[in-house]
Formats: C-alpha cells, structure tokens, sequence
C-alpha cells in the first residue's frame, strides 16, 4: 500500500486485484487493503473485483471469518471470483488465465487491451506449456526469476528458463521480477540473454514500463 502511494496510486482508486496464488509474500496486502477501505474520514465507494485461482473463495471466506466486519465492504461493492476458463472481460480489456506449476491455486494472466497490446503475468512457477501458450506472441511478458542459473528452486525459474519461456512463445519484451537475494550476486541479465535474444528488462520498484 505504501508503494501504491509512492507511485501516485492511491488504494481507493484500484478497482481490479489479481492473484497469482496465496503464499504470503504474494497476498498479505490484502487484509490491511480491505480494512483502509473502511477508514471513516474517507470510505471506499467504487467497486472492487479480487480475482484469483481455485480455492480463492474459500481462503476469502476463512479471513472473513477472523477479521469479521473489520473488513466488511460496507460502503461499496466486492465481488471474489476464481479464475475462469473462459475470457473474462473488464472495462478496456479481457483477461485469460491458466494454471502454473507452483501451488496447486496457482494462475498466470494475460490482459489482452482494446488497441490490440498484450500483457502477461506468471506469478510464480515452473517451466511448463501453459505460461508458454498464455504468453504465445505478447507484447510485455513479466515472469518471475527467483533463483539465477546453476541454483534453481522447485517451483521457481531461472533467468535461462525465463529466457526460454520468451522464445517459445515468442514475446516481444521480457521483463523479469521477483528476485530473492541471491540473484544480487550473480549477471541475470547475460544469464537471460543466452536463451533469449529479443529486449529484457530488470524491475526495480516502482519502475513503469509501456506494454
């Protein structure tokens, strides 16, 4: 929430949430978002969609039930949906997703926009067919890059395997995220370039990039 405001974004004006799975490092924002929103002075009013994998309304349900009305959407409309198989439309976009070999909740998304541009999201994962196909010829493909090359983790990919995912689905841009501390010690970039050749892109916080 603070980087919300950081980078000009005020938590009242998100109207979309999107959830990749529920490990804690992924969704703790959620419950200090939904009780803000209930702050007195200045109550959400405009609607609010979470959107995440199988199970996601029932984890919903269990923390409603231990925060209780603390973070009750009184003042405005929520609606908690589990990932579609089918296109889901939104205001400027539809959105698509599939399941990722992480958890087994786990989903990746791809935003398809009005203007033609294509954005997809891993989440978490390992490599499998899935997060190719979803990101088969995107304009901006963001995957997660946990572990450099040589010290991959199960569930995780490497700068190399993200590189790969790229080329197979043939997506223009790769922008990588997602870095545990090690990944400091070691070229991520040069790692990816050897199985991708196409433009790739470190984040850093608070960083904004064009799709």
């Amino acid at each position: 929430m603070r980087k919300l405001l950081e980078s000009g974004t005020s938590y009242l004006d998100v109207d979309l949430l999107l959830y990749t799975h529920i490990h804690p490092d992924h969704i703790s924002d959620l419950v200090p978002l939904l009780f803000a929103c209930r702050y007195a002075d200045q109550p959400r009013l405009k609607d609010l969609t979470c959107v995440g994998g199988q199970g996601f309304k029932h984890y919903f349900g269990q923390i409603e039930k231990l925060y209780g009305r603390w973070i009750d959407a009184s003042s405005y409309r929520l609606t908690v949906e589990e990932a579609p198989d089918r296109p889901l439309p939104f205001k400027d976009f539809q959105m698509l997703t599939k399941r990722v070999a992480h958890m087994e909740e786990s989903v990746a998304y791809r935003m398809e926009f009005q203007d033609g541009k294509s954005l997809v999201i891993s989440g978490d994962t390992e490599y499998c067919q899935n997060i190719v196909d979803l990101a088969r010829e995107s304009d901006l493909l963001v995957l997660e890059c946990s572990f450099p090359n040589g010290k991959k983790v199960e569930g995780h990919l490497t700068p190399a395997l993200a590189g790969r995912i790229a080329s197979e689905s043939r997506s223009k841009r790769l922008l990588l995220t997602h870095f545990y501390p090690v990944c400091d010690q070691f070229d991520i970039l040069t790692q990816c370039r050897e199985t991708f050749a196409g433009e790739v892109i470190l984040a850093e916080d608070l960083m904004r990039t064009v799709v």
